[in-house]
């Protein structure tokens, strides 16, 4: 386990590669988080303002990392969460104490937060949501080196923090499935929006 700590903790360049497969590593893990995050900036970006397209590539990816299935209907899970998270005020009061040009530690501090009482996969969409906020804002603001700064802070987030538990939950795609199908107590079809984000 700690070779493959290690190798992650060497790669300097944000992670890439594809979605999927039964061998899940630390590497892995950080390939598929890094196009996910991507997918899920990208949806949102165009969703908040539709006359602005970004590509992967001005987020580090590559060309057509968002076209294999995987990682849309990864990306689709967490956009059905979406607007649940902006209603949230909790979440929203600590996404506003981050600004583009704030400090790692800042980052850093807001991330742990969110994650205060453990791990889980409403906490990791919002992280994925802070991270959004931030980039549009970067975006909006013309501060265009701020994007990949933030991409890089939450990747080297999710490598230090959140890895190790997505590698135990089977990995993203293993626990993205298992989430998206996971039925509320009321079993209704607008489950992903009756719960505040931390308890996902």
């Amino acid at each position: 386990m700690a070779d493959s700590r290690e190798r992650s903790k060497t790669g300097e360049d944000e992670p890439q590669g594809a979605v999927g497969g039964d061998d899940v590593n630390d590497d892995r893990i950080m390939e598929q988080g890094a196009i996910v995050l991507r997918g899920y900036v990208i949806e949102r970006i165009s969703a908040e303002n539709p006359g602005r397209h970004l590509a992967p590539e001005e987020l580090g990816g590559r060309p057509n990392e968002q076209e294999d299935h995987q990682v849309k209907n990864m990306v689709q899970q967490l956009l059905l969460i979406a607007d649940d998270m902006n209603r949230n005020a909790e979440l929203q009061h600590l996404i506003n104490r981050v600004q583009v040009n704030c400090a790692q530690d800042v980052f850093f501090s807001v991330a742990r937060e969110i994650f205060a009482d453990g791990i889980n996969w409403g906490r990791v969409v919002s992280l994925f949501h802070l991270a959004y906020k931030l980039i549009y804002k970067a975006l909006t603001q013309n501060h265009l080196e701020g994007i990949k700064m933030v991409i890089n802070w939450v990747l080297q987030f999710i490598r230090e923090n959140v890895s190790a538990w997505i590698r135990q939950q089977g990995g993203w795609v293993s626990t993205m499935l298992e989430y998206a199908n996971i039925p509320t107590h009321e079993d209704s079809p607008d489950r992903f929006t009756r719960r505040p984000y931390f308890m996902y």
